[in-house]
């Protein structure tokens, strides 16, 4: 149980038909436990739990549209196909079942690889890159990035058919569609390439434009966007303020209604030369400069950062001091917790002081199991 203050986090929001009631966001995170891509009962208990553990906003596991080497492990769940959408229909009822509010996060991996696993099919890229100068692949031809477009419109479609509350894209983290934004991965001399920010925005402004002709005008749209990639934790995409609102406005020119600003520490400032150390951070700029809302993420609540996990690494509960003054003076709009819901599906009454057990930080052992 929390001793902090922690009402700055239970504040409604509403955007568009979007009602939450707290600032809370489940973070996606990659299960890999749909066989052949089907979500069952125990994704959908999975879920269902987060629901009555009273989170504002559930964002999926990252769910792969309908293109030959959309996934890069063969138990990512897919959001096309009869069987798939029947399984993603149990899911969002067993979740509005329980008061809570859903959306999928539609995925395409790209060139990424995980493990060992190879597709049927050649992975597809903007230039046929994994990570600069490591070939993998196909470079996508203008009919495939057109085909990959409309993929992501209909399912963002079904999204809304099925009852899901808004749908997230994920652009970040080296996947598809970051690595159109990147530079080292985007060598294209066609209008989805370019020496500049701005122009690599194309492919992605295209989806958001499709999504947005396929679920209307008053349907939550929200894009995560990342500067650190997997293949590279390095990796600026966005140097400056300026440079940044090139990159961020465009997209919700096209029709992005939420930012879900990925970095792997919350609390880090994204350009401490501009306002210190305790500065804005990735979503706090996002917001400034757009004006859309935000969502922050990384590390909420956890001693270590998600690399850890990936280490093999637990990590331990620590204060969310931090975290609320940042919500109190409206830095961002809402805060996804990752790794702590995935070991806790309590840890939101806990926070709010409706449970008395301790809170219990990250159990490794989770990622092997829908707990």
């Amino acid at each position: 149980m929390s001793s902090t203050d922690t009402s700055a986090l239970f504040r409604p929001f509403s955007l568009k038909t979007l009602d939450l009631k707290n600032r809370i966001v489940m973070a996606p995170m990659t299960r890999g436990m749909a066989p052949g891509g089907i979500p069952r009962e125990p994704n959908a208990a999975y879920y269902r739990r987060r629901a009555e553990g009273q989170v504002g906003l559930i964002l999926s596991e990252g769910t792969v549209i309908d293109r030959p080497a959309s996934r890069n492990h063969p138990d990512v769940p897919s959001f096309y196909g009869n069987d798939a959408l029947a399984g993603w229909q149990g899911v969002i009822d067993a979740v509005h079942d329980a008061g809570g509010r859903m959306a999928p996060q539609l995925w395409h991996t790209g060139s990424t690889q995980f493990q060992d696993w190879e597709p049927a099919s050649p992975v597809e890229s903007p230039s046929g890159l994994l990570a600069p100068g490591q070939p993998r692949g196909e470079a996508m031809s203008e009919e495939a990035i057109a085909d990959t477009v409309s993929a992501f419109a209909r399912a963002a479609a079904d999204a809304r058919r099925l009852g899901f509350d808004a749908v997230e894209v994920h652009g970040a983290h080296g996947y598809l569609v970051d690595q159109f934004f990147w530079s080292g991965t985007n060598l294209r001399t066609d209008r989805y390439g370019g020496a500049s920010l701005k122009e690599r925005v194309r492919f992605a402004g295209e989806i958001v434009a499709a999504i947005r002709a396929a679920v209307g005008a008053d349907y939550p749209l929200i894009l995560r966007v990342s500067q650190w990639k997997q293949q590279d934790y390095t990796v600026r995409l966005a140097e400056t303020p300026e440079l940044m609102a090139e990159w961020l406005q465009p997209l919700i020119d096209a029709g992005v209604d939420i930012l879900h600003c990925s970095q792997r520490r919350y609390w880090q400032a994204e350009f401490p030369e501009v306002d210190g150390e305790n500065g804005l951070n990735f979503a706090g700029w996002a917001k400034k400069l757009t004006g859309a809302a935000t969502i922050a993420v990384g590390s909420v609540g956890l001693s270590q950062d998600s690399a850890s996990a990936f280490r093999g690494e637990g990590s331990t509960s620590v204060s969310l001091d931090p975290l609320i003054e940042r919500m109190e003076r409206d830095e961002f709009d809402l805060i996804a917790v990752g790794r702590a819901l995935l070991s806790d599906s309590n840890w939101v009454l806990k926070t709010q002081g409706q449970d008395s057990e301790p809170l219990k930080g990250f159990d490794v052992s989770s990622l092997a199991e829908l707990v």
